[in-house]
């Protein structure tokens, strides 16, 4: 044997100087390191290569499994947060290089040329379509009139509609969304001028334009994954599947939904820190970006009434309407035709080729007469919100709020006469905190990002059509059938809690609800019996309360 090892072997095995000789006292032995100062351990930390077999097949690639003798919860560097960071940034490089065809430009002929252009967007031979980089963000730039410096609700154009008839055309998006992309546009008009008068590197300005919303929307993505990852607390590192979701691949830079997903999600982090004002204030200025935040409003008023909590919730919607009202009145006031085309607009629309209602009406040879198709449409919207209220006051056990607030925006999007391809990014934060099914996850984002490529074959010329359309019929109805099992899963674990992986910790551990804030832990005031209670089994403890610091 040689001496070195010899030695180190005869280090390992000599008794400490300070341990207690006594007969019955603990060996101990002399560590190969200075002891560190902090000896905290995260012990309640949910680790996914450890309890997700996905995620410990797939850490064979950075080393396997994390150690049995690890120390959780005190690396400065590669922290959770960090690594999440660094994940949800690939994600979106990965989308940014999605649509980087769609931003390629090309010399423009000679006669607009002599008018003073000399490049222009290449979309030639439908590029946005074949490339499958087609982005909202690009066209509306000309569509909204931001191009020429139109202010939004105010300066107005005109077109034709579906029936040929000239109408007056105002900004079309909510207050926050329409006002975000005026301030990228002056960003953009501004960048073009600094390139003319001082020589700074540019490029067409719809490209400007593009670039500086996708830096903008990155912002609010990663607003949107640490306040997730936050609220996750103990079970964070399952937001790696939001960081690194299909559906942020394709549809990051598609539309300006990463606006509401961050208020969405700090909307749900300041609940889970009992700041019901803070959360009001996210979910009113959410509802001013995209109407599908003020859904919480109706779970948290449900789960606050079986709870007790209503002074709570008045808060909550208290503040709500104060933040809707404060981003809305300056528009509302001095432009209120301009502030009503939002509604309007979507009041004309007809049913969205992503939807049962176009599904319907294609299959059986009919146009569905708008008013309606509205009717319908609001008619089930309400009743699947009744439906979440009922679950949520009549379950055997409180739901937890991320299921309920998933169950309601699932169900609307079910519902509703319009599911644009990138509304499905609603769905990625909720569904990482109320399904703890990586599988299943993992399955339905996938299937649903493929819808992209089957609904751009929809708007091709027939001699460049790739696909049938009947592709895009069967993807969007295998889309629909994912939804509705994820919000059965939902259902099952409502009614069947002990099943409910979140609701489980370490080392035996029980949760009531880690993101319920002041409903965690909180007894029912009252309660609508809708089944056999299955909430606790007679040998289970009772639920532990999450404490507040612990992140």
């Amino acid at each position: 044997m040689p001496a070195v090892v010899r030695a180190a072997e005869e280090s390992l095995n000599r008794r400490s100087a300070d341990q207690d000789t006594s007969a019955d006292a603990e060996l101990a032995w002399d560590s190969p390191v200075p002891r560190a100062p902090d000896t905290r351990v995260d012990s309640e930390r949910v680790l996914p290569t450890r309890t997700d077999p996905l995620v410990r097949e797939a850490s064979s690639v950075v080393g396997g499994p994390v150690g049995a003798h690890a120390v959780i919860g005190r690396s400065r560097h590669l922290t959770p947060l960090r690594v999440l960071f660094a994940l949800a940034l690939c994600g979106l490089m990965l989308g940014w290089f999605g649509k980087a065809s769609c931003l390629q430009q090309t010399p423009v002929a000679d006669s607009a040329a002599e008018a003073g252009a000399s490049m222009r967007l290449d979309w030639d031979d439908q590029r946005q379509f074949t490339n499958l980089c087609y982005s909202d963000v690009i066209s509306l730039y000309g569509a909204e009139r931001l191009n020429i410096g139109a202010l939004p609700y105010r300066d107005y154009w005109f077109q034709e509609d579906s029936d040929g008839e000239t109408i007056k055309r105002y900004m079309e998006y909510p207050v926050l969304t329409g006002m975000f992309m005026y301030g990228a546009a002056q960003l953009s008009r501004g960048w073009v001028w600094a390139t003319e008068n001082w020589g700074v590197p540019g490029a067409l300005d719809v490209v400007l334009f593009f670039t500086i919303v996708a830096l903008g929307l990155t912002l609010f993505w990663l607003v949107t994954i640490w306040a997730t990852a936050l609220t996750a607390r103990t079970r964070m590192w399952t937001v790696w599947l939001a960081a690194l979701s299909p559906l942020v691949f394709v549809h990051a830079f598609t539309n300006f939904d990463a606006i509401a997903t961050a208020a969405v999600a700090l909307s749900l982090l300041a609940w889970s820190r009992e700041r019901p004002w803070l959360a009001g204030i996210c979910i009113g200025l959410g509802a001013a970006a995209k109407l599908y935040p003020a859904l919480l409003l109706v779970v948290l008023g449900a789960l606050c009434l079986r709870s007790g909590r209503v002074r709570e919730f008045g808060a909550t919607a208290a503040a709500a309407a104060a933040a809707w009202l404060l981003v809305n009145l300056p528009i509302l006031i001095p432009y209120p035709t301009g502030w009503w085309e939002f509604f309007r607009f979507n009041a004309d629309r007809s049913a969205d080729a992503d939807t049962i209602y176009r599904i319907l009406a294609d299959s059986l040879g009919f146009t569905w007469n708008i008013h309606h198709l509205n009717a319908l449409s609001v008619g089930l919207t309400v009743l699947v919100l009744v439906a979440v209220a009922g679950i949520g006051v009549g379950a055997p056990r409180r739901p937890r709020v991320a299921q309920l607030a998933f169950l309601a925006v699932a169900g609307f999007l079910l519902v509703n006469k319009v599911w644009s391809p990138q509304y499905s990014l609603w769905l990625v934060p909720l569904a990482v905190l109320a399904i703890p099914h990586t599988r299943l996850l993992l399955t339905w984002m996938t299937l649903d990002a493929l819808i992209w490529i089957p609904r751009m074959s929809l708007f091709l010329d027939a001699e460049r059509r790739w696909l049938p359309d009947q592709w895009f019929t069967v993807a969007v109805v295998v889309r629909g059938l994912m939804v509705i099992l994820l919000c059965a899963v939902v259902v099952w674990q409502i009614w069947h809690p002990g099943d409910d992986l979140v609701r489980r910790g370490n080392d035996g551990r029980r949760y009531d609800d880690p993101a319920g804030g002041v409903l965690d832990a909180a007894p029912d005031r009252m309660r609508i019996s809708l089944g056999r209670n299955r909430s606790r089994d007679p040998e289970q403890s009772p639920p532990e309360r999450v404490a507040v610091a612990g992140t």
